[in-house]
């Protein structure tokens, strides 16, 4: 059992919570069973699970089969972990994994998403989460949105992260441009809009472009929307937080084609 909190692999799990570091290393951390039971569910690759002995002691056929599955698997102390992990109160186990995106299809035949400039590494995994959930195609996340690989992200997802196609893009604009002129609506949310979300339909093939928390989408980014909608609100509320948004527009689509007989 490794106790040093001197010890390499330690240092190198701690530098793991940085993003550059997870970017030059091509890697990232799983923190908790739960997500590292979905990411065996998913057949995803594990480089190094370490765990601790009561950990391991409460779930002997997880460690069995991560014995099987990673690369590499060690026993740490309590304190090693805590070090290890980002969390302030880890349940026993944490593990690296490499970063393996599986990029969407750039075809739309359902619906898709796309997010700009999305800073909450919460609202990103509560996306993901409710993406999967609605049946989305994928999700296309600006370059300059919060890591998708940002623990928090993968928390917040709850572990759905591992089977949503996700693409990093540079230039949103000219991916909204691609599907324009192949025929997809790109729906996009506005206070000023005339119409309710619920009025469009979201049988053809459509994505769905939202905004920054704070400031919205872009107004280059709206203006390519070919279709603006409202998601209408009583009293004096002005916006809804940008998961509920997507969810809420994700939804209805999936509605739409349940009723159309679709999937």
């Amino acid at each position: 059992m490794l106790t040093s909190l001197q010890n390499p692999l330690v240092k190198f799990f701690r530098r793991l919570h940085q993003s550059q570091e997870r970017r030059s290393q091509q890697q990232f951390l799983l923190e908790g069973t739960h997500l590292i039971q979905e990411a065996l569910a998913s057949d995803y690759p594990l480089d190094i699970v370490c765990y601790t002995p009561a950990w391991e002691q409460a779930h002997l056929d997880l460690a069995l089969a991560l014995g099987q599955r990673a690369k590499r698997v060690e026993q740490v102390s309590e304190a090693l972990l805590a070090a290890m992990a980002t969390t302030q109160h880890p349940d026993g186990v944490v593990a690296v994994a490499p970063q393996i995106r599986r990029s969407p299809s750039p075809v739309i035949q359902t619906t898709g998403l796309v997010v700009e400039t999305l800073q909450d590494p919460g609202n990103l995994g509560t996306i993901v989460r409710t993406a999967v959930a609605a049946g989305a195609e994928g999700l296309w996340l600006s370059a300059d949105s919060v890591a998708p690989d940002h623990p928090k992200v993968l928390r917040a997802s709850a572990g759905q992260w591992f089977r949503l196609p996700l693409a990093v893009v540079d230039n949103v604009g000219s991916l909204l441009t691609d599907w324009e002129q192949a025929g997809v609506q790109l729906v996009a949310t506005s206070s000023h809009a005339e119409v309710d979300y619920w009025a469009v339909d979201f049988t053809r093939p459509t994505v769905i472009v939202l905004g920054n928390e704070g400031a919205g989408l872009s107004a280059a980014l709206q203006r390519q929307a070919t279709v603006q909608v409202r998601i209408p609100m009583a009293g004096a509320v002005e916006s809804l937080n940008v998961g509920i948004s997507a969810a809420l527009l994700l939804y209805e689509a999936r509605r739409q084609r349940w009723a159309a007989g679709g999937q």
